[in-house]
């Protein structure tokens, strides 16, 4: 069967991992992996070479959304100083190599390279439990083996903020659920709307 996905862009995407993964590795070490955008580079790379139309559904959902408000947060505090939604003061930190925050920019990327997959591969539906599922997995260890102060994947409070007005383990049972219809649903809705693309056959 002959591959639907070039092999130029399997390979620099493997090349920005390798770089991208080992700085982020001696800078803030494996928690950070946690971040389920971060997993998700190495989700899309697997996709990427074994063209698994399942998975590749599965990480655009983890970061299309995500990758818009963090683009939103970072482009408000350029124009004009304001971060509104949070999370992201970091790339305006002058006390961080200016290399290591432009790596940040994957958040951007991201997104087009699962949007470009998918595009190739077709959507499969499916993918929206299999992300809420991992999610359901990744965030309860984020809050067990992670430093709270870093909040990983805001398990500490909403908007890089903590939160004391809840129970914890309350906090985390809401956020198990907010996460996978704020995040998952929308994109997967339009994905649904796009009969259009390759690959997609009624189940």
């Amino acid at each position: 069967m002959p591959s639907r996905l070039p092999l130029w862009i399997k390979l620099v995407f493997t090349l920005w991992v390798a770089v991208w993964a080992t700085s982020y590795f001696v800078k803030l070490g494996w928690q950070n992996f946690l971040w389920l955008c971060d997993l998700a580079s190495f989700l899309i790379l697997v996709a990427l070479w074994c063209e698994n139309r399942l998975l590749m559904s599965a990480q655009l959902l983890a970061v299309f959304v995500v990758g818009v408000f963090w683009a939103l947060d970072v482009g408000s505090a350029l124009l004009i100083g304001v971060h509104p939604i949070g999370g992201t003061e970091y790339m305006f930190n002058a006390e961080m190599p200016l290399y290591f925050r432009l790596l940040s920019l994957f958040h951007l990327f991201l997104p087009l390279v699962a949007a470009y997959g998918v595009w190739k591969l077709g959507y499969d539906r499916r993918g929206l439990w299999l992300q809420t599922a991992l999610t359901w997995i990744v965030l309860p260890l984020s809050l067990a083996f992670t430093e709270p102060e870093r909040n990983i994947n805001w398990v500490q409070g909403p908007f890089g903020r903590p939160q004391e007005t809840l129970d914890p383990l309350m906090y985390l049972l809401g956020l198990m659920l907010i996460w996978p219809i704020a995040l998952y649903l929308p994109t997967h809705g339009l994905m649904m709307l796009k009969r259009f693309l390759p690959g997609r056959r009624p189940r």
